[in-house]
């Protein structure tokens, strides 16, 4: 029988980010969750998202990851827990590493700790392409939280709480990400690229909270799910958002890549290929899962040497597809 999210009991970390209110508006448009409580700092936000939202099973608690006891209260009672709650801005985190880590890193374990105590039956953590060999600090917490719940899985031994990750490239549509820069710089009539070489994944908002509510569906806990993404050219990004700009080259800012990474080689031996996304597999599996652990769905291993680049990509996004997208 397919696992449904029906009758569950969901908390989402980070309730009132991007990702978090299009979740919940998914969940309670979609599926018949018995409650969905939305954990976050920020009361304006809550305050205004209940306002739009106004439905009877969502519920709202004031509350940062980085206390151990007030997530240990939100998570009682709770089935499944989305944790999206991050400091995500790579220049924040560089300029106040101590304040990430304490939400990135010891928030992370904070929710393991707390789950594992619950019995929680599945969680699933949001991730980025930052996360693979980072040279950002925010991509290195995200490693260390990516580490931390794959790990806890062991901690959590047969039939307890599963634990998995989801990984993927830039959000259109989110608050701070390159979009709404670009939509204001472009007045201006001047858009800045650091490299006109620079690429990145992309996927909507909606691609996004529907792929998170797949993997809570399938996950058998340790797995690193991974959609498959188109890429595009920084430069080209720009040409959309403003084609009558003079394009300003302004160099590559510090912890920034020219491409991102969401396979990495040396995880080629654990990744498995679906049709339309990876799993990277934990170590301590040693690569035992099959297509019959994933409801029989067709996969293959990949290729050793594999990687999943935005340069080398498949599949790229045009000018074109994106207007579109955003139209």
């Amino acid at each position: 029988m397919d696992f449904s999210l029906n009758g569950r009991s969901i908390l989402v970390t980070g309730g009132t980010g991007s990702f978090g209110q299009a979740f919940v508006r998914l969940l309670v448009e979609h599926h018949n969750p018995s409650r969905v409580l939305v954990y976050s700092r920020d009361e304006l936000k809550q305050f205004e998202m209940a306002r739009n939202l106004n439905h009877p099973a969502v519920e709202f608690m004031i509350g940062d990851v980085r206390d151990a006891e007030r997530v240990r209260r939100a998570v009682r009672g709770i089935d499944l827990v989305v944790h999206a709650a991050a400091l995500k801005q790579v220049p924040t985190a560089e300029q106040n590493p101590m304040e990430t880590i304490k939400t990135n890193v010891l928030g992370a374990e904070n929710i393991v700790n707390a789950c594992l105590d619950s019995d929680v039956s599945r969680v699933i953590v949001l991730s980025t392409d930052k996360a693979v060999n980072p040279v950002n600090l925010y991509g290195a917490t995200k490693l260390c939280s990516d580490k931390l719940f794959v790990a806890a899985n062991m901690l959590a031994g047969p039939g307890g709480t599963k634990f998995s990750v989801v990984r993927y490239g830039n959000v259109i549509g989110s608050r701070g990400s390159v979009i709404p820069f670009f939509k204001e710089r472009a007045k201006t009539g001047k858009l800045p690229i650091t490299d006109k070489r620079m690429t990145r994944f992309w996927i909507t908002l909606d691609q996004g909270v529907t792929f998170v509510a797949r993997c809570l569906g399938i996950m058998e806990g340790g797995e690193i799910f991974i959609p498959k993404l188109p890429s595009m050219k920084m430069v080209d990004l720009a040409r959309a958002m403003g084609p009558d700009c003079e394009i300003e080259i302004i160099g590559i800012r510090p912890g920034e890549k020219l491409d991102e990474v969401m396979v990495p080689r040396d995880e080629a031996r654990n990744t498995l290929e679906f049709p339309d996304f990876y799993i990277i597999q934990p170590d301590f599996l040693n690569g035992t899962r099959t297509k019959a652990s994933y409801g029989g769905a067709e996969l293959r291993h990949v290729s050793e040497g594999f990687e999943y680049r935005s340069d080398t990509n498949e599949v790229w996004m045009t000018v074109e597809d994106f207007k579109h997208i955003v139209s």
